[in-house]
């Protein structure tokens, strides 16, 4: 089957355009919310980590320098300004698909989902594909814009048809996408950003 993503030239063609400038308008912004996220990633042991959706690798000078990354992301340009970057990590960068993870099942310790559930067409079938890949026990560290169960939220809803196909979903429900996955339980769940829009979620693989 055809990756959704190749499926959606638009959204590819719209973030190559954005790749020079995403830096800008993101960076700042995000980044103590982004830094808040990483802590929970475990600084000990050396470990397998996937950062799926790396983008323009705006999470790589906050990570922890004893693991081994896989960097994924869709869009050549966004991976070309993320791989100096990781020039002080042990990264490989790979060009995929975060809906159709070229990985084995059981594969990553632990795994790093920024800012990209919501971008992808079907943010459940991304949640459940890094659940697939995940060891039991390993963790998910996701950080990204949620609209809590049952709430109306008109405008974003609204907007999403024409958002998601330039660049990013506004009408996802986190609560909907953990059905999908039920391999996954909450370690913690708190507000980071926009009033409680944006959420940091702390997930682990129970088997």
């Amino acid at each position: 089957m055809t990756p959704d993503y190749r499926c959606n030239p638009l959204l590819r063609l719209s973030y190559s355009l954005i790749a020079p400038v995403y830096d800008l308008v993101i960076e700042r912004p995000m980044r103590a919310a982004r830094k808040r996220s990483l802590a929970a990633l475990p600084a000990g042991v050396s470990r397998h980590v996937l950062v799926s959706g790396v983008g323009t690798g705006l999470d790589l000078p906050h990570l922890p320098t004893q693991h081994h990354y896989t960097a994924l992301d869709f869009n050549a340009a966004m991976l070309a300004r993320a791989r100096p970057r990781g020039e002080k990590l042990d990264v490989e960068f790979v060009l995929g698909d975060s809906m159709a993870l070229p990985f084995a099942d059981n594969h990553f310790d632990h795994i790093v989902l920024h800012l990209i559930t919501a971008v992808v067409p079907d943010p459940a079938r991304c949640l459940s594909e890094a659940a697939r890949v995940l060891k039991p026990g390993g963790s998910i560290i996701l950080f990204d814009k949620f609209l809590r169960p049952g709430k109306a939220a008109p405008l974003r809803r609204l907007l999403t048809p024409l958002s998601g196909r330039l660049a990013t979903r506004m009408d996802v429900v986190f609560e909907d996408l953990l059905q999908d996955a039920p391999d996954l339980e909450v370690l913690s769940d708190e507000p980071l950003l926009a009033g409680g829009w944006f959420r940091g979620i702390l997930l682990r693989k129970t088997v």
